[in-house]
């Protein structure tokens, strides 16, 4: 019998086995303390209200209740977890705002002029003003928010974005390039 010591202990992996297995609340409940900041986090990043961020947060954790099985352990659950509730609160933002943004599709022939980190580029990106930058951020398509946060904010690798996203190495660049390049146009835009 574990106890409660022993379970604060357990991995985050062990942990979701065995929530999966049991269907055992309380054991989810340790999941949730572990998480639960980290989650309103980046729910308040999307709908900078606390209220809201509070019951993206009940949403987040109650939808991952019922798809902890969905799961399988090919990269960190924290991982899986943050991939987990940005596209939760993408959707949110979309639902709510009632856009409808076109997917990009990756231009294979730009990848070869892509480097990972371009860094004339990456000055202009990191010298924006943060009062303007955050207004531009909100102009952006959720999409384009989030790989920027998930890279700048959050300090995500490639490699970890590319596993919470399901995309490859390419893609990532090009997605990462392109939300920059729109960010710093809308910044430009609004800085006249």
């Amino acid at each position: 019998m574990k106890t409660l010591k022993n379970i604060n202990n357990t991995p985050d992996e062990d942990l979701v086995k065995a929530i999966v297995a049991n269907n055992d609340t309380l054991l989810f409940e340790v999941l949730y303390d572990r998480y639960a900041g980290l989650v309103y986090n980046k729910c308040y990043g999307f709908a900078r209200d606390e209220h809201e961020a509070k019951d993206l947060t009940q949403d987040v954790f109650l939808k991952l209740f019922v798809k902890l099985a969905s799961f399988k352990g090919k990269s960190k659950f924290s991982t899986w977890l943050y991939s987990f509730t940005y596209n939760h609160c993408v959707n949110y933002v979309t639902r709510n705002t009632a856009k409808k943004f076109e997917k990009q599709a990756v231009d294979y022939k730009d990848i070869e002029n892509l480097s990972e980190d371009n860094e004339d580029d990456d000055k202009s990106f990191l010298s924006m003003k943060v009062d303007k930058l955050k207004v531009a951020l909100e102009l952006i398509s959720p999409e384009e928010k989030m790989i920027l946060l998930m890279k700048y904010q959050d300090f995500l690798t490639i490699k970890e974005i590319e596993e919470a996203l399901g995309i490859g190495q390419s893609a990532v660049k090009m997605r990462i390039k392109r939300a920059k390049d729109k960010l710093i146009s809308v910044y430009n835009e609004n800085d006249k």
